[in-house]
């Protein structure tokens, strides 16, 4: 029976990889008779794995989609990398709302079934990742689904966004790529509308309809779509709601201590001397890069722009004021 069960987890294994297999191939995998494969083929239909065979040449057996979700059979390298990714998902890194909790559960799951080997294995690797915070606005699972589905089919949408300045619009778009930016989807799209290319925030974008339209497919503006999405961002251009601002404090600590604090955004660091290094970031507010600074603990000069000087002598003076100094309100 053992040997049974054992054969049974060992054809699972093999047809969960996606192929066709011809039952001569299925049996010398296994190590058994034709007649033999075939039974167990028999019981993985009955416990409702749906596995198809075409008889005569070009015969085949292969594991195709069901109706249900059957127990799933991973080898041990693919587990360990599931949990990992599910840990980090877990930790935020996702961008997407609500995507944290169904990462647990899913981690609770396979931790529960996990042999001890491989559960220190995936707890080893574990503890090693650090996947910071999610410091950005989530995008909306249905949303991202959606918008995920109408681009794989090729086909555009309407949608409501809202853009830097508060006002939501409606807008036609067809859907080419979404991207994960600075822990931040966005949309790359032709905007109907505008007759032109456009990137949006996901997290900024409701009301989305599919039409089951057909667009037709345009040249994209480049092969590397995230760099030039980037470069749009730094220059203010090709966004809707997506620029990004560049920001230069100067830090009274040596580079890498300011690295080991400032991880909640993303930028370029150098050492001016020993003592002081040198920070610059495209940030999306200059509110949460003053409260990001804040947080590090450490002493910095805010060199620019005048905005982020604005903000943070602002945010001083209303903590100041929280504890009871007085500090009048700068300007």
């Amino acid at each position: 029976m053992a040997d049974t069960s054992q054969r049974m987890l060992r054809l699972l294994s093999l047809l969960q990889n996606g192929r066709a297999w011809s039952g001569a191939e299925l049996a010398g995998a296994l190590g058994t008779s034709p007649r033999s494969m075939r039974r167990d083929i028999d019981r993985l239909r009955e416990l409702g794995y749906p596995v198809e065979s075409l008889r005569g040449p070009g015969g085949h057996y292969r594991l195709v989609a069901g109706n249900a979700v059957p127990p799933l059979m991973f080898e041990d390298d693919e587990v360990v990398t599931v949990a990992l990714g599910l840990r980090m998902v877990a930790g935020g890194l996702s961008g997407v709302q609500g995507a944290e909790d169904g990462a647990e559960r899913a981690l609770g799951k396979i931790e529960r079934v996990l042999p001890s080997r491989l559960s220190r294995r995936a707890s080893t690797l574990a503890s090693a990742v650090d996947p910071g915070r999610r410091i950005w606005p989530g995008a909306s699972a249905q949303v991202l689904t959606g918008l995920g589905e109408a681009v794989a089919a090729g086909q555009w949408v309407r949608m409501t966004h809202r853009g830097r300045d508060g006002q939501e619009r409606r807008r036609r778009v067809d859907p080419y790529r979404l991207l994960l930016l600075g822990r931040r989807w966005y949309l790359f799209a032709w905007d109907r509308d505008r007759e032109d290319w456009r990137s949006f925030r996901l997290d900024r974008i409701t009301g989305l309809t599919p039409t089951r339209a057909a667009f037709t497919p345009r040249e994209l503006p480049a092969a590397d779509l995230a760099a030039h999405l980037e470069q749009g961002f730094g220059t203010g251009r090709g966004s809707e709601g997506g620029e990004r601002l560049t920001v230069t404090v100067l830090f009274h600590a040596p580079a890498a201590e300011v690295a080991a604090c400032i991880t909640r955004v993303d930028g370029s660091l150098e050492a001016v001397s020993t003592d002081n290094s040198r920070y610059t970031a495209r940030v999306d507010s200059y509110e949460w890069m003053a409260i990001v600074l804040a947080l590090t603990g450490l002493g910095f000069t805010v060199e620019g722009p005048e905005e982020l000087k604005d903000f943070t002598a602002q945010l001083s003076a209303r903590l100041g004021r929280a504890v009871g100094a007085f500090i009048p309100p700068s300007g």
